[in-house]
């Protein structure tokens, strides 16, 4: 008895597999034949990136401004707003599946909801990765530091996947909920607004403002921006590295689990 329990199990982790491999293999290709979706998702940080270099470059003369290069300073923000368009990348993909009638055909197969969302997110890794060593060569290349070191960025990495699979998931539940990719790219506007009005530009000791310091200390998106920028700035720094991940893990496990609700009370309908 147990023998065929043990057999069972052994083949639905392999018939599980199977399914994320094949999801997966599908986003991946799918994400390689739009370069229309990725480009604007690639250049568009690099590009505020610049024009905040240009305009806000002054702000290291500041008392207290933790670096001389503001380049290194703003770097970091550049990976979470790549992170953002994985909102709109991972619930574009899901809600067209909807509206074509993809999903619908998968509910009269096998497949399994942690397929699919394992699926619609491996994409959006692999764009992630790219991204990071794109955006870190950017920077490098163009005066900025990053007092990590190699070993920083095995942990740049891992802190941007997990941001994207938060962001991602996101993206999912929108997409499931309303099944349009135009409510998923509604989403953009207000993500942004929660970017702006972070730390990105500015420490957040060093806001003048009262209101805007209590929003950017309250600002979720602070402390992975702060994160990021701690392995250029600071190096290794436990407390942000820590906020930083900790942020991140709690977002990636609600999103993820709430996409799953949802995907599981629209399969039911």
């Amino acid at each position: 008895m147990s023998t065929a329990v043990a057999t069972a199990g052994t083949a639905g982790g392999s018939i599980l597999s199977v399914q994320v491999a094949a999801m997966a293999a599908r986003s991946v290709v799918r994400l390689l034949r739009q370069p229309a979706a990725i480009i604007p998702s690639v250049i568009f940080p690099l590009f505020l990136l610049g024009v905040n270099v240009g305009g806000l470059n002054s702000a290291t003369q500041i008392p207290g401004f933790p670096t001389d290069s503001y380049i290194t300073f703003a770097l970091g923000f550049t990976f979470i707003q790549a992170a953002i368009f994985s909102t709109m990348n991972a619930g574009q993909g899901l809600a067209q599946d909807i509206e074509n009638g993809f999903f619908s055909r998968l509910l009269l197969t096998p497949m399994r909801p942690t397929a699919l969302m394992a699926g619609q997110l491996a994409g959006l890794v692999l764009l992630g990765q790219f991204q990071a060593l794109l955006y870190l060569a950017v920077g490098l290349a163009a005066g900025a530091d990053f007092a990590a070191g190699v070993g920083g960025y095995f942990v740049l990495a891992a802190l941007v996947s997990i941001i994207s699979v938060g962001f991602g998931g996101i993206g999912l539940i929108m997409a499931i909920r309303t099944g349009s990719g135009e409510a998923v790219q509604g989403m953009f506007p207000l993500m942004f607004v929660l970017l702006f009005f972070s730390s990105m530009a500015m420490p957040r000791d060093l806001i003048e403002q009262d209101w805007y310091r209590t929003i950017a200390t309250i600002n979720p998106i602070s402390y992975l921006i702060e994160a990021i920028r701690s392995l250029m700035i600071t190096g290794w720094d436990p407390e942000a590295l820590a906020l930083g991940f900790g942020i991140a893990i709690v977002l990636a496990i609600a999103s993820i689990s709430l996409a799953a609700a949802s995907l599981k009370g629209r399969m039911l309908k």
